[in-house]
């Protein structure tokens, strides 16, 4: 892994650097290189007109270019003027750390490229998509500012059980969907799979809907005017199909607002309706409509519930600051609705200002953390005010043995062993030989348990995904392997090696005479391909050297959408592309 001299890279925590791979430009086969062209091509000749910014200059300003793939190091070199760097993964990487790569205005690109036969659109992630797709646009300082305020704000999204069950469908079926040895059956199997998973979501998580707010923005989003509508969403900009088929009528375009929300989509399929906002001001203002509404800033009874939902690793907030990361498991309340106490299963790790406190990590609470929440009974104050004065008039001292009762109705009973305070706030009293009951007189926890921790606030004023401190409490649970050079057959590299070819005799200009000896091979030994046929051509008609090859070429073309009349948009349009080229 590189940092590639860019500031956003070299600043990313241990636990995000842990999904990054090498690029390997070199694993590039000159069809890929070929499948960019092409896309980018198309993609401009409809964009030049559709796109909100000016696709070129976009592409410029990220290091792209529409002949070749992108070098990441070329990309950090131009995305780093800006403020923004750029890392390769190995396809998808779960979406809170997605997020959080946002957040650190680092955009996350797939390394592989769509294979031919989904030259299109592929629902897995490639580096067309992520490249071509986020990069021209993100040199708009209001866009990129909105890119990486919704990755601060989506990764403290909660989550549902349910959602991780969704993510490992769509990730399974996109793997099998560009896998080369894939068999039908196995696809047809994944998507029941995934249809399944999605019908089954129950209530939709912070996640699950803010993933809605994303996917009709970042991926999908059009600006301007309901009646005329321009492209800025990267899913648009990447998929040659939809960027053109999205502007039809039966493509309903609704005015961008917290509605989006209420549209779950499908990311297999073309979308029935797309949101158009005035302006990028539009989707930060939406944005805090909904972080008004989530946990990380509502907290109380209603957070926690959503961590128990979870299932996973997240975090309270008490009101003094203390923070608690575990699985959340309990939750008590009071006569009045209002947390009375909480409790966690498993490892479990305190905090303060995302950084874990001293001899409280996972392995110290490692079977978990209880804790009464609310006031002391009969006080005024509320005990995380207390000042040390106050302390020693309630008797709460270090190694006096003491009872707390609170409004609850839970008491503390045991000697003191030690106060940890932050500046004027009381976070954490430790008891030995400790008992601690609710109001009805049952044991929630007992001296023959050990130590016992007492978290002091009055209220949990924040729940959010994840560790407090993610770089003492995560493990690496995802290192990305290097992927190995596909081991390609001999027919298969001949046909790369017709592909470089022509690729050569374009770029240097030299005589294209051979042009006619790589075609017959193309025809006689390659008749499945129409990509390499359509190079070949480019180069006859804008040298006009050869009009009867010119019409071979074309005749052979002709009968390939005859013989497979789902590439004829494909070849129509690469014919289109050659009629109307593109100067840059």
């Amino acid at each position: 892994m590189n940092d590639f001299n860019n500031a956003q890279v070299a600043k990313l925590p241990g636990h995000l650097k842990q999904f990054i791979v090498s690029q390997n430009y070199e694993r590039y086969t000159p069809i890929d290189q070929a499948v960019w062209r092409y896309v980018m091509r198309q993609n401009y000749s409809y964009l030049k007109h559709a796109a909100y910014y000016p696709y070129i200059s976009g592409l410029h300003s990220a290091g792209l270019s529409m002949e070749r793939i992108p070098d990441l190091q070329t990309m950090n070199d131009n995305l780093g003027k800006i403020g923004w760097g750029a890392v390769t993964v190995n396809g998808f990487i779960p979406p809170a750390a997605f997020m959080e790569y946002q957040a650190y205005r680092v955009l996350v690109i797939a390394a592989d490229i769509r294979q031919i036969n989904h030259i299109e659109y592929t629902p897995a992630p490639d580096i067309i998509h992520e490249s071509a797709g986020h990069a021209p646009i993100i040199a708009d300082t209001e866009y990129n500012n909105y890119l990486s305020y919704f990755g601060s704000i989506g990764a403290k999204a909660m989550f549902s059980s349910k959602d991780f069950e969704l993510y490992d469908a769509i990730r399974k079926l996109s793997i099998l969907k560009e896998a080369d040895d894939t068999q039908e059956a196995d696809i047809t199997r994944a998507e029941r799979e995934l249809m399944h998973v999605s019908e089954n979501m129950g209530e939709p998580s912070e996640m699950a809907l803010l993933g809605r707010l994303h996917w009709w923005t970042v991926e999908y989003g059009l600006i301007g005017t309901i009646e005329d509508p321009k492209i800025y969403g990267a899913g648009l900009l990447s998929s040659i199909g939809e960027s053109a088929s999205c502007m039809k009528q039966d493509v309903k375009k609704l005015r961008y607002s917290l509605d989006a929300v209420n549209y779950p989509y499908d990311i297999t399929k073309p979308q029935p309706q797309l949101f158009v906002t005035p302006n990028f001001q539009n989707l930060i203002d939406v944005l805090e409509q909904f972080a008004d509404t989530m946990a990380f800033r509502c907290g109380g009874a209603g957070g926690i519930i959503k961590a128990i939902s979870c299932a996973r690793v997240t975090t309270a907030v008490y009101s003094s600051g203390l923070q608690v990361s575990g699985i959340f498991t309990e939750l008590g309340l009071d006569a009045e609705d209002n947390i009375s106490f909480v409790m966690t299963n498993g490892p479990t790790a305190l905090a303060l200002n995302g950084k874990q406190l001293s001899g409280h990590g996972k392995d110290y609470h490692q079977n978990g953390f209880s804790s009464p929440v609310g006031k002391l009974n009969n006080s005024i104050k509320v005990l995380e005010d207390y000042s040390k004065k106050d302390l020693v008039q309630s008797g709460i001292l270090t190694g006096k043995i003491t009872r707390l009762t609170f409004d609850s109705g839970i008491a503390v009973f045991g000697k003191i062993k030690s106060i940890l305070r932050n500046e004027n706030k009381v976070l954490l009293i430790t008891f030995e030989d400790c008992t601690v009951t609710d109001c009805d007189g049952c044991i929630l926890f007992h001296p023959e348990w050990g130590t016992y921790d007492m978290a002091v606030g009055e209220k949990i004023i924040s729940v959010f995904n994840g560790a407090a401190d993610k770089e003492s409490f995560e493990e690496s649970v995802m290192v990305n392997e290097e992927k190995c050079q596909p081991d390609y057959g001999e027919k298969t590299l001949e046909l790369h090696q017709l592909y470089k070819r022509v690729r050569y005799i374009r770029e240097s200009g030299v005589n294209s005479e051979s042009l006619e000896k790589i075609f017959s091979q193309l025809k006689n030994d390659h008749r499945d391909d129409w990509l390499c046929a359509l190079e070949i051509l480019e180069i006859i008609v804008y040298r006009q050297n050869d009009s009867l090859l010119e019409k071979r070429v074309l005749a052979y073309l002709q009968r390939r959408i005859t013989q497979a009349p789902h590439l004829s948009k494909l070849i129509n349009d690469g014919l289109y592309a050659i009629k109307n080229p593109v100067y840059i």
